[in-house]
C-alpha cells in the first residue's frame, strides 16, 4: 500500500512538474532561474516544517539501498552532484528532498567570480545544460566558515578545484590553491572530491598530465585528514590517459574516482541542438555513455580496487542502474532533475529497488560491476 502511495505521490509530482512548473522556469535565463531555486531551497532548510513537509512530498529509502562506505553511511546511492550547489547553501533541505549524499562546490582557494554572463543555457532537444560558469564560489574561507560545527544529515563530499585565475595557471601555483582549500576542509564534511577535470577555466586541465597530477597528489599527501579521497575526471580522456592516471593514483592516497565531469566534444551526436551559440561543458544525456564507458574501464582495470560514482547523463532508475552494473557503488546528476523535477530522487531509488528485485539481488552492492 505504502509503495503504490509513493506511486501515485511521484507520478503526480512528475505531471505538475513538467507541464506546469517547468515551462515557467525555462521561460527566464537558467541561471537566474538556479539562484532563485536555490533561495527557496535555503528557506526550505531553515525550518523545521517546510523540511519535513518537503520530506513527505519527495522522500524514499529502503534498506536495500543503505551502503556503507569507506566507513560513510549513505542512506541511499543518489546524490547532487557539484555544481549545483556551489557556495554549500542547500545542505539542510537537500536529505529532504530524497538525496542519499550531496557534493558541494566546487570549491576554490580564494574566491572566484567566475566567467562573464551568460554562462548557462538548456539544450532542449538534447535534454543537456551547456555550462560555462568558471568555478563561481565564494572561496573555502567563508564558506567554511558557514560549514564549520554544521551536523550533517547525509555525507558531504567537498568538491576542491583550483581558483579561476591567470595567477593560478603555472603549476606550482595551482598546486598551493589546490593545497589551500583541501586544508579548509579536512574536518568538514566525510570525503574529498579533487577536481582535475574543470572544463570552463584558465590553463585548462593540466593535471591530467601525469607528471603534474604526481607532484599535485604529493602535496595532498602531506595533509593529515581522515577523510577519503576522489579524483573526478574529464570524460574526454583518452584510454591512455585514463591508465596514466590510475598509474599515478596507485602511489597515492586516492580511495576513488568520480566519472565524470562535463564534455567538450561538440561533434558528440547526442547534441541535437544548435552548438554555436554557447561556451564551454556539457551535461546531461549527451554524457551517459561516455560516463559509463568511463566506469566501466576503470572498474575492469583496477579489478573494483576503488570506489566510483558515476556522472552524467542519468534521468531514470535503469540509467543508474546501468552505472552500478559497470561498476559505480554511488551515481550523482542535476540535470535530470532540472529536466524532470525533484521528485526523481525518489522515482530512481524506488526503481532501483525493483530492478534489484527483479534480477535477484538482495541489496544493491551485489549489483555493483555485474555487467
Amino acid at each position: 500500500m505504502k509503495n503504490l502511495l509513493i506511486l501515485i505521490r511521484n507520478k503526480l509530482l512528475c505531471v505538475s512538474y513538467i507541464f506546469l512548473l517547468r515551462p515557467v522556469l525555462f521561460c527566464f535565463d537558467p541561471e537566474k532561474t538556479h539562484d532563485f531555486i536555490t533561495q527557496v531551497g535555503v528557506f526550505l532548510g531553515h525550518h523545521a516544517f517546510t523540511k519535513w513537509k518537503t520530506k513527505l512530498f519527495f522522500s524514499f529509502f529502503h534498506p536495500m539501498l543503505e551502503q556503507n562506505i569507506l566507513g560513510i553511511h549513505f542512506p541511499n546511492p543518489v546524490g547532487l552532484a557539484a555544481g549545483f550547489d556551489k557556495n554549500a547553501l542547500l545542505t539542510d533541505i537537500l536529505p529532504s528532498v530524497g538525496f542519499g549524499f550531496e557534493e558541494v562546490g566546487s570549491i576554490t582557494g580564494e574566491q572566484c567570480e567566475g566567467n562573464s554572463k551568460p554562462r548557462l543555457w538548456r539544450l532542449r532537444k538534447s535534454k543537456a545544460l551547456a555550462v560555462h560558469y568558471g568555478l563561481k564560489n565564494d572561496g573555502c574561507e567563508k564558506i567554511t566558515s558557514r560549514l564549520k560545527g554544521k551536523n550533517f544529515k547525509i555525507p558531504i563530499g567537498t568538491n576542491i578545484a583550483k581558483t579561476n585565475s591567470p595567477q593560478t595557471v603555472e603549476t606550482g601555483a595551482g598546486i598551493n590553491d589546490y593545497v589551500k582549500a583541501f586544508s579548509k576542509f579536512t574536518d568538514i564534511g566525510d570525503y574529498f572530491v579533487i577536481n582535475i577535470s574543470c572544463p570552463n577555466a584558465f590553463g585548462g586541465e593540466p593535471f591530467t598530465d601525469p607528471e603534474k597530477l604526481n607532484r599535485l597528489l604529493k602535496e595532498i599527501d602531506k595533509k593529515e585528514t581522515k577523510k577519503p579521497i576522489f579524483l573526478k575526471i574529464s570524460p574526454d580522456l583518452s584510454r591512455e590517459q585514463v591508465e596514466g592516471i590510475l598509474e599515478v593514483c596507485k602511489h597515492h592516497r586516492i580511495h576513488g574516482f568520480v566519472c565524470s565531469n562535463l564534455t567538450k566534444d561538440r561533434k558528440n551526436l547526442k547534441i541535437k541542438d544548435n552548438i554555436n551559440y554557447f561556451k564551454g561543458g556539457i551535461s546531461g544525456k549527451v554524457m551517459d555513455d561516455l560516463s559509463t564507458n568511463q566506469i566501466r574501464l576503470i572498474y575492469q582495470r583496477t579489478r573494483g580496487k576503488y570506489i566510483i560514482i558515476g556522472c552524467g547523463g542519468i534521468f531514470s532508475a535503469e540509467d543508474a542502474y546501468k552505472k552500478i552494473k559497470a561498476g559505480a557503488s554511488l551515481v550523482e546528476l542535476i540535470t535530470g532533475m532540472i529536466f524532470k523535477g525533484p521528485q526523481m530522487i525518489s522515482e530512481i531509488n524506488r526503481g532501483l529497488m525493483f530492478l534489484l528485485k527483479r534480477d535477484g539481488f538482495h541489496h544493491l552492492t551485489e549489483a555493483v560491476g555485474t555487467e
